[in-house]
């Protein structure tokens, strides 16, 4: 069939009713999310398989799963609600640019660059809202690839062909204690010190877990004797500010935390390592006009701020208690 014919059959009521079915697994689930007849469910169905001339749904005792032809369809019926919403979303930005939604993606390790540009654009637009999602790159992806977010910014490791990065900068690990460690105000540290010190670590399947190992390792040294790894930065910052602990941050999270958690950076020497931070989007989505205005702004916040996230043995042979 033609896709015009498609086109002039086609209704988006029952595209929504084929995504919900889907979803629920069943047709009576979908047709009491839906609040209408499992009936008119039904004829949905089998009106859009007319309309596609094949089938869309495989039917069973314990429900239905998309076809090879459903899930094609499924696939771009999510694209053309998401691009629904969102010119909704453009068409009351355009009539008021002072308001709107953005929903974007945040690893740990990028708070400091959005936070930087969310307070930006919120002084100049107080109305427009922020809803962040604050987990680790992979879950990340599935957000952006699931249209639920529109962009995220995190250390860049990306080989999919799924994906655009546009990088920000290179951001460093630094090594950090407490204001009070015994370390703080030494002038030159190797890492050899650092193997009988209490270290916290992310898991070694991480990006910044398996680089601190590493490090040990290419300097021919033991893994420190004392490690708790974990991903919980509650926990991280209550081990950090007993005086006991040390760990190693990206360059800008020092920055980011230094003052609420009266952390300093060491002068210790890591094995260099690119570790770029980027703006992350799917490629082929058209953005709103907000998630253009934020990525401007992070651009411009990660371009006045690059020099000041470089670590700089100055500042840190001066750190004191």
């Amino acid at each position: 069939m033609r896709s015009d014919q498609v086109e002039r059959r086609l209704k988006l009521r029952e595209l929504r009713i084929l995504l919900t079915v889907a979803k629920a697994g069943s047709m009576a689930k979908a047709a009491a999310e839906l609040a209408i007849s499992q009936p008119n469910v039904s004829k949905a169905i089998a009106d859009l398989e007319q309309a596609f001339g094949a089938r869309l749904l495989d039917r069973s005792v314990r429900g239905v799963e998309p076809t090879t032809y459903g899930v094609a369809v499924i696939q771009r019926g999510v694209a053309v609600f998401d691009e629904l919403r969102h010119a909704v979303a453009d068409v009351a930005f355009l009539a008021d640019p002072t308001s709107g939604e953005l929903r974007l993606g945040c690893a740990d390790w990028a708070a400091s660059v959005i936070g930087a540009a969310v307070d930006q654009i919120s002084r100049r637009y107080p109305r427009i809202v922020f809803d962040v999602v604050s987990t680790d790159t992979i879950a990340l992806k599935r957000e952006l690839k699931g249209r639920t977010i529109e962009l995220f910014v995190s250390a860049h490791s990306l080989t999919s062909e799924d994906f655009d990065a546009h990088i920000l900068y290179d951001d460093p690990f630094v090594v950090v204690a407490d204001a009070r460690h015994p370390l703080v105000g030494r002038q030159n540290i190797k890492l050899a010190e650092l193997i009988q010190e209490a270290w916290i670590m992310p898991p070694a399947n991480g990006i910044a877990g398996s680089y601190i190992r590493e490090a040990f390792r290419k300097n021919g040294l033991p893994l420190p004797t004392t490690i708790v790894s974990t991903y919980s930065a509650v926990l991280q910052h209550y081990l950090l500010a007993t005086s006991r602990f040390i760990m190693a941050l990206p360059n800008s999270m020092l920055l980011l935390m230094a003052k609420s958690y009266a952390l300093k950076g060491l002068p210790v020497q890591l094995p260099p390592r690119q570790r770029p931070l980027a703006i992350v989007v799917l490629k082929g989505r058209t953005l709103s006009p907000i998630a253009q205005l934020f990525m401007e702004t992070v651009r411009s916040v990660a371009k006045s701020g690059m020099n000041a996230r470089k670590p700089s043995s100055t500042r840190h042979t001066s750190s004191r208690a």
